[in-house]
């Protein structure tokens, strides 16, 4: 029984791949491109899936590395400092910039995280003031490297436009051998039994037999997934892709906006009268408004204005941090701290709230963590693909090379002697 398993798998292997005296069909054009392509960027395609898994989980490691600075309250009953103390004592222990938002989470154990823009975090005790440390652990610097090897081979200077051309050229191709893997997946005869074969796992099956068997079986199983992930990844090595999808919605990019710190009027006169001084509420009343206006909220962030009178902006997460449908922001007028307005965490444009999807959907963090899980089987499944297609082209160039090979016995052989008949044979000895 077992060999008929296997007798049938590889016969289903060789219809799909010896085709040599057939015509040239579509499929098997699909199939010479796909094979082609998967052999071509088969190792860089290898080494985004390996670095994928590694950094399935990149968000959970990071904060479980940062468990040290979470603190208790000193004594019971001891509240947490106001964000304007946090913020000065981040302030000063950070002289070279001013902090440019604070970030508190539900969890009061944890620490008060103040940004100064992109380029560092400090992290600090809610409760002493005590700066905790910036973030930049063993942990995080092993994940940023992997991330880095991942994005463009870890090159340095020039280098790195280079490496970002080889993954972004291999990621466009492992695209098609996703959409052409689903074409050549797809069975010629829906029977149970075909079906089976190429859908589910079958045990105690040949070398040869096997890796067609994952083949197909993960390769059915992780289509969309990996359609996903490989569609979003192609969107963040180009351009291109995103003006594709401003056009498919009928939008236009939106160009930059001005800086934060542009003026009220353009005018010389008016750009050399001193700003009057505002009189403003706390940061901390004000993150209190918004804890009150925000039920189940597990992440406070309030961006510091530049200018006294500027609104101020807090962003309300009610989810992982990188869910942007859980995202909430509130505007508050600096002066009464009255709130003033309240929109969705998500942009009114259609085409970047698709990116926004698409960022996010790349690494499975929009669904959380079973998004996640989800996208790291993909990428395990790729690794996988990718070592079963790399077998499966082995054994057919193997294959092609003993077929091209001339027999050194058939060669080498005397020749046999030509049989003469029994009738020709008795005219010769008469004569």
């Amino acid at each position: 029984m077992l060999c008929a398993a296997n007798r049938k798998l590889t016969a289903m292997q060789d219809a799909a791949v010896h085709q040599e005296s057939d015509p040239m069909t579509l499929r098997r054009v699909v199939f010479w491109t796909h094979l082609g392509v998967g052999a071509s960027a088969a190792i860089v395609i290898l080494m985004m899936s390996v670095t994928g898994v590694i950094l399935t989980y990149e968000m959970q490691l990071n904060e479980w590395a940062r468990k040290d600075y979470r603190a208790a309250p000193p004594a019971p009953g001891v509240a947490p400092l106001p964000a304007d103390t946090l913020l000065e004592r981040a302030g000063t222990a950070s002289s070279e910039a001013e902090p440019s938002s604070i970030a508190i989470g539900h969890d009061p154990l944890s620490p008060a995280a103040v940004a100064f823009g992109r380029a560092r975090t400090l992290y600090v005790d809610r409760y002493t003031g005590e700066i905790r440390g910036d973030g930049d652990t063993s942990m995080r610097r092993f994940l940023r490297g992997v991330l880095y090897v991942h994005r463009w081979f870890a090159l340095e200077g020039d280098g790195r436009a280079f490496g970002r051309a080889i993954t972004g050229a291999a990621n466009l191709g492992f695209l098609f051998l996703v959409v052409s893997g689903f074409y050549l997946w797809w069975p010629r005869n829906w029977t149970r039994r075909a079906l089976r074969n190429v859908t589910w796992f079958r045990p105690r099956l040949s070398p040869k037999a096997r890796d067609f068997n994952w083949h197909n079986v993960i390769g059915f199983w992780m289509a969309v997934p990996l359609a996903i992930v490989v569609a979003s990844g192609a969107m963040i090595s180009y351009g291109w892709v995103g003006d594709l999808i401003y056009f498919a919605v009928g939008e236009e990019r939106p160009s930059s906006g001005p800086p934060r710190a542009a003026t009220a009027s353009a005018t010389g006169e008016d750009a050399e009268q001193p700003a009057e001084a505002v009189s403003r509420v706390s940061y901390q009343a004000i993150l209190e408004e918004a804890a009150s206006e925000s039920p189940g909220w597990r992440r406070l962030t309030l961006q510091l204005p530049d200018a006294d009178d500027a609104p101020l902006t807090v962003q309300v997460d009610r989810g992982s941090g990188r869910q942007p449908a859980k995202w909430t922001n509130l505007t508050f007028d600096q002066s009464s701290g009255s709130l003033t307005a309240r929109s969705s965490g998500l942009p009114e444009s259609r085409g970047l709230r698709i990116i926004y999807w698409l960022r996010f959907a790349h690494t499975g963090e929009v669904y959380g963590i079973a998004g996640q899980t989800i996208a790291g089987l993909a990428s395990a499944g790729s690794a996988v693909l990718v070592w079963t297609g790399l077998a499966l082209a082995w054994r057919r160039w193997r294959s092609w090379r003993r077929r091209r090979k001339p027999d050194p016995l058939a060669t080498n052989a005397p020749a046999q002697p030509v049989p003469v008949p029994a009738a020709l044979g008795s005219l010769s000895r008469r004569t």
